[in-house]
């Protein structure tokens, strides 16, 4: 699907099933730089992730139900290190590290379909 964020047009793989979010971008070696993996995760809640078997580093935003990024997190591979948002959200996106500073996404920008 396509995705603006923070004006920026990107690609992003959906997950929304409960294989698809647990299998996440595990076992990748690459990714497209202006793509991403968006994850939907239902109600709003604290859902943390973390990068075991995921070999890319990744960063994460953290969205809320109105489509505003409430953080955003760089996550090492391989890593079982949690990352959690510090408010409820229903959606992630993970692009390739440092993809959101590149591309000036801040916190409070909006991600949209």
């Amino acid at each position: 699907m396509t995705l603006q964020v923070g004006g920026h047009a990107i690609q992003a793989e959906y997950a929304a099933t409960p294989e698809a979010l647990s299998e996440g971008l595990m076992h990748r070696s690459t990714m497209a730089a202006d793509a991403g993996m968006l994850f939907e995760l239902g109600e709003p809640d604290i859902h943390c992730f973390w990068m075991k078997n995921t070999l890319i580093p990744l960063s994460i935003a953290f969205i809320d139900r109105d489509g505003r990024i409430i953080d955003i997190q760089d996550m090492q591979p391989r890593s079982l290190d949690p990352h959690c948002p510090p408010g409820p959200i229903t959606q992630t996106l993970e692009m390739n590290r440092d993809w959101f500073a590149r591309a000036g996404v801040r916190v409070g920008d909006r991600v949209t379909r």
